[in-house]
Formats: structure tokens, sequence, C-alpha cells
């Protein structure tokens, strides 16, 4: 109170009592702002910590890859092709099969008919006396069913993806051989002939072997070489051996090419002659020979004129003689080893047969000759 008193009782009271609260309110001001700034500073501070946190926290977070499904997507991409060149090969082959069953001539296009009908009926159509068109459309049904199976992931019979996709590639390997050993046997033994079919079916099978190489990769293709090359080879050696069985034995420079030509028989057929023709036709004896052949006119001609008339016979070259066409199917299908053969109750018999011969092996009874006088 004293100091209040003497303070105020100064030589200058009243610019003393103005000027000292005006100070001590902006001192307090003053030191309220930097605890204010202070306390905002230390929030800045505080927020960019915890983002730089959060920065290092999300970049130690393991990046989780999402796999590249072009891979997946080309292998389904490769099986839909199998599956649809596979089911073009099937229709082709069907067709084709239908024809060689029923003995029907196949629609070729106009100019090539000829040489498309000699080339799907030639010895080289049928491999050990199975149609070849028969054996493509097994295959290509094989190739469609996996492709369809692989392009969906469920293979049947629990077979695994993996061995599935094995199967497939072996089967297009053995295709894409045989095309290609067809692809000679028209450029060496066809020279100048077409068969849209065939090459149609080449490309086919080259186009089903490189879809599946596709879907299979390159690198699991290569783990797999000595595996497809001994299908090549087995291949090859199938139809090499096949082939030369069912080619003719006489093929000397006089044989190039005959035209078909038929023979008169001059003898007179006796009543035991008559009786064993009727007799073996009733049983189902066919005889198999060739209008070129010698001793099948003899063998006609122990029979005579009317009782040759009477046999089964099957001539193997009814078209005649010539480059690239050889027996008939139904030569080809009984395996023939030489003319003339006879087939009498199942078994094969090559040569020229006496009468008596044909009647024991036949089963004749003298008593059907009585009957038919």
């Amino acid at each position: 109170m004293t100091s209040l008193i003497g303070v105020a009782s100064s030589p200058f009271p009243s610019q003393t009592s103005h000027h000292l609260p005006y100070r001590s309110n902006s001192i307090s001001s003053l030191i309220q702002l930097k605890r204010d700034l202070g306390r905002r500073l230390l929030l800045l501070r505080v927020n960019c910590s915890s983002r730089q946190v959060e920065d290092a926290e999300t970049e130690s977070e393991p990046k989780v890859v999402v796999p590249n499904s072009t891979s997946g997507d080309t292998s389904i991409s490769a099986y839909s092709w199998c599956a649809a060149l596979g089911g073009i090969g099937f229709l082709e082959t069907s067709y084709l099969t239908y024809l060689k069953l029923t003995n029907s001539e196949a629609f070729c296009p106009v100019g090539v008919g000829g040489s498309c009908g000699d080339i799907l009926n030639s010895s080289y159509s049928a491999v050990f006396g199975i149609p070849l068109p028969l054996i493509g459309m097994v295959a290509y049904g094989v190739v469609a069913v996996l492709g369809i199976q692989l392009g969906q992931e469920s293979m049947p019979l629990g077979i695994g993806e993996a061995n599935g996709r094995l199967v497939l590639l072996g089967t297009t390997t053995s295709m894409a051989a045989a095309s290609a050993y067809f692809l000679y046997i028209l450029s060496t033994k066809f020279t100048g002939e077409f068969c849209p079919y065939c090459l149609a079916s080449v490309l086919l099978s080259f186009g089903l072997f490189i879809s599946s190489v596709k879907g299979l990769g390159f690198q699991e293709v290569q783990k797999d070489v000595g595996i497809q090359l001994l299908t090549v080879l087995l291949v090859v050696s199938t139809l090499s051996n096949s082939y030369n069985v069912s080619q003719p034995t006489n093929t000397g420079s006089a044989m190039a090419e005959l035209e078909y030509f038929t023979t008169e028989i001059t003898s007179e057929s006796t009543p035991f002659a008559i009786s064993l023709a009727k007799h073996l036709r009733s049983i189902g004896a066919k005889m198999y020979g060739a209008f070129w052949c010698s001793h099948c006119q003899e063998q006609k001609q122990m029979f005579g004129r009317e009782a040759a008339k009477l046999l089964d016979y099957l001539e193997c070259f009814p078209d005649g003689f010539k480059k690239g066409i050889y027996m008939a199917n139904a030569c080809q299908e009984a395996k023939l080893e030489g003319f003339p053969t006879w087939v009498i109750n199942g078994e094969v018999l090559s040569g020229e047969k006496k009468l008596s011969e044909l009647a024991e092996l036949s089963g004749f009874d003298l008593k059907e000759l009585t009957e038919d006088k």
C-alpha cells in the first residue's frame, strides 16, 4: 500500500496510471501467442511423424502379385483350337469311312474326280486291312474330346491334366507323322493327281500338332523329345510295313499298266463241275483272282463255261492295273498272298486247286450230284 501510494504521489501521476496496464496486457498476449504457436508446431510434428510411420508400414507390407493369366488363356485358346480342328477332322473322316464301308464313290471337285477317287480307293487307303479313314476318325475324335476336357480343366476317367496333355501331344504327333508320310506317298506314287480330302487332313493334322505344342509349352515339349521321336519312328515303320505287304508281287515293267480285259472260257462244264460250283456258292466259298492271272484262267477252265458263271468270283483289279491303283477293298481285307485264292469255310487256300480237292475241302457230298441229275 505504501509503495502504491508513493508511486501514485510521484510527480507524473497521470502518465503512470495509463501506461502500466497496457504493457502488462501486451506481454500476456505475447506469451499466450507463443504458447499457441508451440502447440501448433508440436501438433504438426506429430501429424508428420504419424504419416511417415504409416508410409513406412505401407512400404514394409508384402506386395501381393496377381499371377498373369496370359499363359492360362493361351492354353485354353490352344485347346479350343484342338477341339475345333479335331471336330472338323472327325466329320471329314466319318464321311470317308462311310464311303469306304459302303463302297461308294466320294464327291470330288470337277476336274479332279478321277484322281481323287483313285487315291481314296488305292491300296494306300488301308493299313493292315483297316480303312485309313476309320483310323483317322478315331484319332480326330480322341483329340476333339481331349481338347474340350483340357479347356474345361476336367479330365475324364481320373486322368490328370498333365497326363491328358501328354496323350494329346502323342496323338497329334502320330497324326502329323502319318500326314508327312502320306505327303511323300502322294508326291511319289500319285504324281500329277490331286486329292482335296487328303490335303485337308494333312493341314488339320499339322494344325493340331502346332496347337498341342502351344498348349503344353515349348519347354515341356523339349523334355519329351525322345518319346516324340520314338512315336514318329513307330508310325512310319508301321505304315511302311503295311504298304509293303499290300502291294502286288508282280511289279515288272510289263505290268506297268494294263487295261481290264476278259478271257473267254472255252471248255464245257461237266455235271460234277456244275454241282460243285453250286455247292461252293451255297456255303459262301469265294474265289479271288485277277484278270491278268493265268492260273486264275486255268482254274475257271477246270470248271467250264457254265460252272464258272456260278462261282462267287471276286475280281481284284476291276479297273485295270495301273500306277497307284491296286487291289479292290474286298481283296485287301482278305489279305491275299497270291492268285487265285480260295476262302472256304473261313480257311484261306492259295493257288490253283483241282476240283476233287475243292470238293473234299468244302465237304461236297456226291449225293448232291445225284440229286442234281
